[in-house]
């Protein structure tokens, strides 16, 4: 299967100080431009990617702060809240007597059981360090979702966020997040006039960008974590805050020179940023295009699977009838003793794939803990292979994986 490389946007920088180099053999210097007119450039380069950001996902372009990638926007998003709570709780307690209800409480999280470890991890280090409290809720084995009434049944008085994957990264199941978003909406108005503060609602978007349709008004959260090279971009990200710094509180993990507002200073690194811009434009310009193409050839390799090895043997671990998914994402498992995933991958040829999460650590024979969340059985799990496809995947390469992963099984099977 062709490999996905990130774009790059190519962006030509010109020193503003005098630098010697060697021209055709002759000492030079490089074409001077005004140290002022040089910033200026490259600012105009950070607002119009900025802009193109902000378009692909239906926000604001004030909205938008630059980051590192996925896992410092979802940190900063549960720092921010972190220091909120206690912001809060500080002026409460020091306003006339009034006290808050929740006053010495610690603040509560709600996430669900299969979240990104980018997620799952600094949640579970501030329990553990007892600066606040989560709670993981399940997701449904029937749906493959997490379920709004469970997320819901979960809010205590000192709840200050939510936070749910838009997709799931090994399944590529959709979760409801504008529903949840709706639901604690109506939930909100409610806290707030018994002196409640609102809870805050977060999506980590990193898998559904560039393969669906992605908007911020419709799915109604107050944060949305971006990640370049999910769409073809360089490996930097995003993080959108619905009225940053006027709505939803954002507070620095870092301090320095004050860039992006003072909310993420640090030089810009420019040209990530104008190639995250350019990827950005272009699934605005060919979002339904690339969806499209990529749930055709999704579906055809699964119906190729299912004709190779019969539909008893495979086991589509990211199908839950009436539950959307992703149209790249596709999980599967080949049913057999000494069928597990990663023996398979080293039997092949030319297969490029994983057997869950690419960017977590290596389980070896152990099933992912995602899968088992999600209720496949420890044996199927064990087996499973995660294979995505892209914009330019064909059904050639398609028959090609395919006849690769025949091959491979078959010479496991004649070991035994």
């Amino acid at each position: 299967m062709s490999s996905v490389f990130a774009y790059f946007c190519c962006l030509q920088l010109i020193p503003s100080f005098h630098s010697a180099l060697f021209l055709n053999g002759k000492q030079g210097r490089w074409p001077q431009l005004p140290p002022a007119a040089t910033g200026r450039k490259a600012k105009d380069t950070i607002n119009a990617a900025r802009e193109s950001l902000a378009k692909m996902i239906g926000g604001k372009p004030q909205d938008i702060i630059f980051t590192s990638g996925g896992t410092e926007s979802n940190n900063l998003v549960i720092h921010s809240v972190v220091k909120h709570f206690h912001a809060n709780q500080t002026s409460k307690g020091h306003a006339g007597g009034h006290h808050s209800p929740v006053e010495g409480a610690k603040p509560h999280f709600i996430t669900s059981l299969v979240e990104h470890d980018s997620i799952r991890l600094p949640l579970e280090h501030l329990a553990e360090e007892q600066v606040a409290v989560v709670t993981f809720v399940p997701v449904s084995k029937v749906s493959g979702q997490a379920e709004v009434d469970d997320i819901l049944a979960a809010v205590r008085p000192t709840t200050r966020l939510v936070t749910i994957m838009l997709a799931n990264n090994e399944t590529g199941v959709v979760m409801p997040v504008p529903e949840i978003s709706q639901r604690i909406k109506a939930l909100n108005q409610e806290r707030v006039a018994t002196g409640l503060p609102p809870i805050l609602m977060h999506t980590d978007a990193a898998q559904a960008l560039g393969k669906q349709r992605v908007d911020v008004e419709d799915l109604g959260v107050d944060f949305l974590t971006i990640v370049g090279h999910k769409f073809y971009g360089p490996r930097i990200g995003a993080l959108y805050v619905r009225g940053l710094g006027e709505f939803t509180p954002l507070y620095p993990m870092l301090f320095g020179g004050g860039q992006e507002r003072n909310f993420r200073p640090g030089t810009e690194n420019t040209p990530m940023i104008a190639g995250l811009g350019k990827a950005a434009e272009l699934v605005t310009q060919n979002c339904e295009a690339y969806e499209a193409h990529m749930r055709d050839i999704r579906d055809y390799l699964e119906e190729r699977l299912e004709a190779e090895f019969g539909q008893k043997r495979i086991h589509l671990n990211s199908q839950f009838p009436g539950t959307q998914r992703l149209p790249n994402t596709c999980n599967f498992s080949i049913r057999g003793p000494r069928l597990q995933g990663h023996e398979v991958l080293a039997q092949c040829r030319v297969l490029l794939a994983s057997v869950g999460a690419a960017c977590h650590s290596d389980h070896g024979d152990q099933p992912s803990p995602v899968l088992l969340n999600y209720g496949i059985p420890f044996d199927v799990a064990r087996n499973a292979l995660r294979l995505s496809v892209g914009r330019s995947t064909t059904r050639a390469e398609v028959d090609l994986v395919v006849q690769d992963l025949k091959q491979a099984v078959a010479q496991l099977e004649n070991q035994a």
